[in-house]
């Protein structure tokens, strides 16, 4: 991981969802915890049942006053399809250049099936409401990703 640490302020940015408006972390802080999570690649079998769970957890994290952004280096167009096909129900974030992605140190060197290539390593940020990180998730289970991610909301209350 890059320099982004607990406690730290969390990296801000601005990036364009699936339907091309502009999202701001900024705009949540003070009021909503973020869980920031970053996946390789959308409508991929892994990123689905990830995405998936969120998207059946949303009343429950509402509740803990959090919203899940997703962020891969997908086109809005890829995006847009991936929420149409799954019924999501939160905010997908465009990174194509992988800018955001380098900031929080999950652009790296992967390998699979004997090639490497650089890509987003799977990993999870929760942000407070004050803007800093409050836990980073480095080995995620897609799974259990939700259940996971709703473990630590909880702790902060």
């Amino acid at each position: 991981m890059a320099s982004v640490k607990v406690g730290n302020n969390a990296p801000s940015f601005t990036l364009l969802d699936q339907n091309g408006q502009n999202v701001s972390i900024k705009n949540y802080k003070g009021s909503k915890n973020v869980v920031i999570y970053f996946y390789p690649k959308a409508m991929t079998p892994g990123c689905t049942v990830q995405a998936c769970g969120l998207r059946d957890s949303k009343r429950r994290l509402s509740n803990l006053d959090a919203v899940a952004l997703g962020v891969s280096p997908d086109p809005i167009s890829r995006l847009k399809k991936f929420e149409n096909k799954e019924s999501l129900n939160f905010t997908l974030l465009s990174d194509e250049d992988h800018a955001i992605a380098d900031k929080y140190g999950v652009w790296a060197l992967k390998k699979f099936m004997g090639k490497e290539f650089m890509g987003v390593i799977r990993s999870t940020f929760v942000i407070n409401k004050k803007g800093k990180v409050a836990h980073i998730m480095q080995k995620v289970k897609t799974k259990t990703h939700h259940d996971d991610v709703i473990e630590v909301l909880k702790s902060f209350n």
